[in-house]
């Protein structure tokens, strides 16, 4: 097993599996610490900036954007009536590759939003295949046919089990549909996610 990929690498200078995958828990099981530092070193108490910057990059890289996408998303919760921090997590929530992610029918985000691009799901029988797309209350997410029946979805499926969707989507594992009931609230959103370091560097712009 490799621990110095650059995802592997992302996971241990976080200390958290932001990807998902269970090969990055067993990386983080067995090398802990940061990339480059032995077990005994002691890291220096960080900045709050550092802390802060940390945090957003860990949250960017969990959802899988570019900088621009996630500062814009930060810039529209921002400028929206509700509190900063809930509208942010609302906005990354509510994308299409998310909610494929959090339904189980993809091993991480970077997979789903793959499936996405590949145009395997359509939202109320239209073919969508733009990752980012924002979902609303009562669409309906669901592979098409064709893609049912590929081998890349068989494990996923069998190892859906192990998956608890959050309570504002309805899940069909055997339909591989998607029923979106509400839309996302803060508490159904990634629970290692800091938001308010986030918000509090992208304040200091």
């Amino acid at each position: 097993m490799k621990y110095t990929g650059p995802k592997a690498r992302r996971c241990r200078r976080q200390g958290t599996n932001i990807y998902g995958s269970d090969k990055y828990d067993k990386i983080l099981q067995k090398k802990p610490q940061g990339p480059g530092k032995g077990p005994r070193v002691r890291m220096g108490r960080k900045s709050e900036y550092a802390q802060q910057l940390g945090e957003k990059q860990k949250v960017r890289d969990m959802y899988g954007l570019s900088e621009r996408q996630f500062f814009n998303l930060y810039k529209e919760a921002a400028a929206s009536k509700e509190q900063t921090g809930d509208a942010f997590k609302q906005s990354l929530e509510r994308r299409l590759d998310n909610a494929i992610y959090r339904a189980g029918f993809a091993l991480t985000r970077l997979q789903s939003r793959q499936f996405v691009n590949h145009g395997h799901f359509t939202i109320n029988g239209g073919r969508v295949n733009i990752p980012s797309y924002r979902l609303r209350a009562g669409d309906v997410i669901e592979a098409r046919d064709r893609s049912k029946s590929s081998p890349v979805f068989g494990p996923i499926i069998d190892a859906h089990e192990k998956y608890m969707p959050p309570a504002w989507m309805k899940v069909d594992s055997g339909a591989m549909k998607i029923e979106i009931i509400s839309l996302p609230d803060p508490e159904s959103a990634e629970q290692a996610v800091d938001m308010r370091q986030v918000i509090e560097f992208y304040s200091r712009k």
